[in-house]
Formats: structure tokens, sequence, C-alpha cells
């Protein structure tokens, strides 16, 4: 018989003398295998004794100000006999009264790692501001760049490498290549010396960030939280190269909510002029009119003073002006050559005050230049002089330039069901060790463990043997597969790209229900291209997020490998035409694809559960996510001899207060895999299933 120690922050509860403590614990259960699971207690009783009162802040009067808080877990810990057990935290399910007055509390306790999802709630990747240190432009200078080559971004002193790159999926157009179509097509990657029109358009591309800076940015959002580097590390090619393509809203980039795109540029180029000088205004960099203020008497003043804006552009515009920072005057959706005469006063003296002009256009519009005009008089000349004088600007280009954060344009999507995600992609396992949440794959953490002998203290008389497969399939598929290529993929072949529907090696019907594991992330079927006019294979693969309609296609959240294909300038062949604007184009010799393994030989590790067909080395690529992850596992779950033992132990406390979920039981010979055990922290009575190795 043992004694229990509960602490809540630190502090003793006073404990009932007869209350069981029975506590669950299973890491991977066979009966749930897409679920990581922690410790957790069936609910018991604390009295309500003066201490445990001061403990819960008399939780029962809801007049007290500042008084407990049930809504949340409070870390806690558990001894026996005065030896460490378990940390983890408590949560407060309520009192009960007797005669009006408090009894008891009733407390539940969980295990560490589940703080994970109360921590993250429904906080989405917006969520993670730290991102946003990785913010870009929007532009056809960056798109252009880093389609070619990642960027390397320098945050808190650290450099992390290819941290953000563009991979070739369109969101809306379809590519294709033709070295036979010398017309105006655009979409058609073949780069044509003579057709400027060809090739994928810059604003059809988005940004990828790497996965590995959003699991970093959990850890800086939520300190909380801390992973170890067993598998998140930078030396884990499988997790380290995957990217999440950022695609906010179906279609076209959008810079701002309201999906209003307006591109800004203030005018800052206009020179000084000597006579305004002289009258004592200025124009200070380039941007600022300075109209000064004039005492009586004076010989200046600056009269009738106008801007001139020219342009050939049929585009309309906005021209936005300001005095001292506030908007005295708008020009909204205007063409061709405008004016904008500034206030004056009752003298007909223009107002003192810092005067700017912004120009604004959702399309890249080139102004002539803009004009500011004056007629300035000087009182004190005999005769008194007028002068019509202006400064004027040099040409002014409003580019399509805004700037991309991260945290606006990635998916919309729960923090935990991205960790989730991962965890299901990887068949990763989780607990906590040391205040750090330990995370490695099922194999890793099976592969490292201690055995005990409990023959001993098993009782015989309550035993069963029962059937260890506890459904008849195992259905392994992706959230989204609606995309264009995926929907034709899945008609002519009766299944989702990527899925595998394990039914053992031996394939046969079995009997029970189809348990499913469901990656939250669309899966892309992509499209290396041939020639259209000879019939060969190019360098280039593409993904399209389109539906079957061939229609702009929001899916759910993409995670992709790269590759980036380089080649000499020569011969043309190796290029693909790539659009700067709606009239020219250059030719690009290095660029990303997007891949669904982390390399073009058919060779590396797939994001596909079935061994498919590599869309780019067109092998069979065997290296699938339920090969290197899941196999091992789920084929001992369909062993013939795979049986689920359930029984009862009498375990001693050397026993329960030193085994870890991956340490192997022994019995009479034979050992097991520790299943679930429920152990009555009072008496040692354990309900334990176990797996028998087979």
């Amino acid at each position: 018989m043992q004694e229990i120690q509960l602490y809540i922050q630190g502090e003793q509860v006073e404990l009932f003398k007869d209350e069981s403590v029975s506590i669950t614990q299973s890491i991977q259960n066979v009966k749930d295998i897409a679920k990581v699971f922690t410790e957790f207690t069936k609910s018991f009783t604390v009295p309500a004794s003066k201490k445990n009162n001061r403990i819960f802040k008399h939780y029962y009067n809801y007049d007290i100000v500042g008084g407990f808080d049930a809504r949340q877990k409070v870390s806690s810990t558990i001894e026996l006999n005065y030896l460490p057990f378990k940390n983890g935290f408590i949560k407060l399910e309520g009192v009960d009264l007797k005669n009006n007055s408090p009894y008891a509390y009733r407390l539940t306790f969980f295990g560490a790692t589940v703080n994970l999802k109360d921590l993250l709630g429904e906080d989405k990747l917006d969520a993670l501001g730290w991102l946003d240190n990785f913010v870009i432009d929007y532009s056809l200078v960056d798109i252009k760049a880093y389609f070619q080559s990642g960027a390397d971004i320098t945050v808190d002193s650290t450099t992390y490498t290819d941290a953000i790159l563009v991979p070739l999926i369109s969101h809306t157009k379809r590519l294709y290549y033709d070295s036979a179509i010398t017309t105006a097509e655009s979409g058609n990657l073949h780069y044509s010396s003579s057709e400027t029109t060809q090739g994928v358009y810059w604003k059809d591309l988005k940004y990828s960030i790497r996965v590995h800076l959003i699991v970093l940015a959990i850890q800086e959002a939520y300190p909380e939280i801390q992973f170890s580097t067993d598998f998140f590390n930078t030396s884990n090619s499988a997790y380290y190269d995957l990217y999440m393509w950022m695609h906010r809203k179906k279609g076209d980039v959008q810079a701002s909510a309201t999906g209003v795109q307006t591109y800004t540029q203030i005018v800052d180029s206009f020179p000084t002029n000597s006579i305004l000088t002289d009258a004592g205004g200025s124009i200070l960099n380039g941007t600022t009119l300075v109209i000064p203020t004039y005492q009586s008497g004076g010989c200046w003043e600056i009269n009738s003073t106008s801007y001139f804006i020219t342009t050939t552009s049929t585009n309309s515009y906005n021209a936005i002006f300001k005095r001292n920072g506030a908007i005295i005057g708008e020009l909204i959706n205007v063409t061709g050559n405008q004016s904008f005469s500034l206030p004056e006063d009752s003298y007909g003296k223009t107002l003192n005050g810092n005067y700017t002009v912004t120009l604004e256009s959702s399309v890249s519009i080139t102004f002539n230049y803009v004009r500011i005009n004056f007629l300035i008089n000087d009182d004190c000349d005999i005769p008194p002089q007028t002068y019509n004088t202006s400064s004027t600007s040099s040409s002014v280009t409003i580019n399509e330039v805004f700037q991309f954060y991260p945290t606006q344009q990635l998916p919309e999507m729960k923090i935990i069901d991205f960790l989730t995600g991962l965890f299901k992609t990887f068949n990763l396992t989780a607990y906590e060790q040391d205040g750090i949440i330990k995370v490695e794959t099922l194999d890793s953490y099976y592969s490292s463990f201690d055995t005990y002998d409990i023959s001993e203290f098993v009782d015989v008389n309550t035993s069963a043997v029962n059937v260890g497969l506890p459904y008849k399939e195992i259905s392994f598929i992706n959230k989204g597969t609606d995309s264009f290529f995926a929907s034709v993929f899945n008609q002519l072949n009766n299944r989702e790209y990527g899925q595998l529907d394990y039914k053992g090696e031996e394939n046969l019907n079995w009997e029970g229900s189809i348990y499913k594991v469901e990656l939250p992330f669309e899966h892309l079927l992509y499209e290396r291209l041939y020639n259209g006019d000879t019939s060969t294979l190019t360098s280039v693969q593409w993904g399209w997020m389109a539906d079957d309609n061939q229609e702009s296609y929001i899916g759910a959240p993409l995670i992709h490998y790269v590759d980036r294909q380089s080649f000499t300038p020569s011969p043309t062949s190796t290029f693909i035409s790539f659009r700067d604007t709606e009239t020219t184009r250059s030719g690009l010799y290095n660029y990303y694809i997007p891949l669904n393994s982390n390399n073009t030989s058919g060779t590396g590790q797939s994001l596909n559960f079935f061994a498919e067909i590599d869309s780019y080395s067109l092998t069979v690529n065997t290296q699938t996510l339920f090969a290197n992850y899941y196999v091992n596992y789920i084929k001992d779950v369909f062993n013939i001899k795979r049986r689920l033992t359930k029984l009862k132990a009498f375990l001693p406390l050397r026993i329960l207060l030193n085994f870890q979920l991956s340490d192997r039981f022994d019995i009479n010979g034979q050992r097991y895999k520790i299943n679930s055990i429920t152990t009555n922290l009072k008496t040692g009575e354990s309900d334990i299933e176990l797996l028998n190795e087979v």
C-alpha cells in the first residue's frame, strides 16, 4: 500500500485517507493509432479542508474576487511515498456540498503533454507573429529572384537558408510546353526568341515558407512549448525540406482583407528651385514642398501654387494631396493629365505648411512627371517682380509592390491542426521529459527500452486474450484531393491519389470497421511536362491549384518539397519563359519545381502513403510515409499471431516509478509491449493491456 502525495503549483493538497487515485497511461493505443495519448486520471476527490479551501480559494463561493480559475489547468505533481512519480496538470471539475457546506473538490490529473492543446486553443497560424520577421516584397523583382534562388533571411543573428522561395505552382493559369507554338500563347513555358508574351506570369505564383520556421515560430509564441530536436531538426531532410505554400485565398495574392489591391508611390524627385528658396520656401528630400509663414511687411509671397500630373497611360489612378500629414484633396479614379490647386488664405497666398503628393493605382503606371507651379511675388523689388516658376519631378512609376507578411498569407489553419498534421504524417509520438516535449517517430520511441519481468505480480485468476485486430482496414488519406490532376487521377483509378487502404499483407476481407488516418493537408498531383511538339520530356514539373472545372481553387493547406533546376545559359531548350509584364518575358534556366518527394530520382521520402509512380522520375517510389513510418507497427497489428491480452497485476513501487511506456513487460518467458495501463496508485493494482511481440 502506497501513500500518495499531490502537489498543486508546489503546494501539497490534503487527501481523503480512503480515496483511491487511478491513472491511465498510453502512448499509442492500438485501438486509436492516429492519436497521441498521455497520462490522465479518472476524477477523484480531495476534502474541502481549511488548507484545500485556501488552495482552491473557496471556489464554491462565486462572490470572491480573484478566485480560483477552473477554466484552466494548473501545474501539478504526484509522488508515491514521497518519491517523484508524474508531472502534469490538475483540472478542478467542481465542488461537492453537504448541508450547504463544501465537502470535497473533484479533480482530474492530466499528463504534461496534454497541455499542448490547452495552450494553443483555437489559435491559427496567423497568431505566429515571429514569422513576420520573414516579410518580403510581393513584386516582379522578388518573385523572379526567389523563383530562381531561395531567400536567405537573418533573424536575431541567425541566418535561415532558403527560408522563402517560389515554386512553380500556378494558382490559376494552366501551363504547358510546346516548342512549335510561337504565337502569343500565355502559359506556354517554351522560350521563343520571337514571341514576347509566352511563359508563366509572375502574378500566377506565390511564396512558400519552410515548415521548420513555423515550428520555431510556435515555440517563440508559446514559451511553455519547447520541442526536442530528435525529429524537428535541420539534418532530418524528410522534415526539414518541407515547405508550406502561402495560399490564403484562391487566385491572385491579396494584400489586404478588403480585397482592394492598391499600390502606392510618393513623388520623391522634385528638384530645388532657387526662386522658391529666395522666397523662404523649400523642397525637402525631393518629396515635401515647404510653404513658410510670412510676417507682415515681408517682401515675398507665394501665390497660386498647383500640382500638374502628366501620363500617357489610359489606366485609372488616384492622387492624394496632404498638408502637414492630413489629406486636403483627392483625385479618385482619374485618367490622363490632372491638376490640383493648393489652398489659399483670404489674400490669395498659399497656406503655409508641408505638402506631399502620393499616387495610387491597382496596376503599374508610369507618369511622365509631376510639376509644381508657383506664382511668386517679390514686393521689395522696384518695380515689384512676379515670377512664374516650377519644380518638375523625373518620371514616376507605380510598381506593383506590397509587403508580403507570412501571417497574412499562410492558409487558414489552427496551430494544433498543423502540429497534428505533422504528427500524423510521420507517425510521431510526444511525451514530456524534463520540461521538454520530446518528439520522435514511433519506431524510434520503441527502439530503446528496458524490460521488467512482472510474472510474479500478475493475478492469474483474472485475464483475457482478445483479438488483436480492432478493425478490418486502415485507410491513409489526405483531406484535400480535389485539385484538377488529383481529381482526374481519382476518377481514373477509383481511389484518391496517394491513398493507401491497408488490409494486412494477405489483403483479405477481415471483420470490423474501417479506421481512417487523415492528414489535414492538400495533396497535389504534379505534372512533368512533355514538349507538345516533339513528345520528349522536359525538365519542368509544375503544380496547378485549380479544381476539375479548371478554376482557381483554395483547397486545404499545401505542404510540398522542391528541387532547384539549374542549367547553364545554353542551350535555350533548358530555358523556361517567365513573363515580366503582359507584353515582355525573360528566359530563366534556374527555377524551383514542386515535388511530392525530396529528390527527383524517385528514391526520396515521398508524401504519398501508397507507392505511386513518381511524377518526375516516372518510376515507382517505394519510400512512402507508410513504408518508412507506419509499417512496423501496423503490420504487427494485422499479424495473425497478434493478441491483445488484458490482465491485472499488483506492481511494486520499483516498477511503477521507473517503467516507461516504451518498455517491455515479460510474463512467463513471453515479451509484450504496453498498449495501456491503468493503475490504482494507492494499492498498486493495475489493469494492463498488452500486445505480444510477433
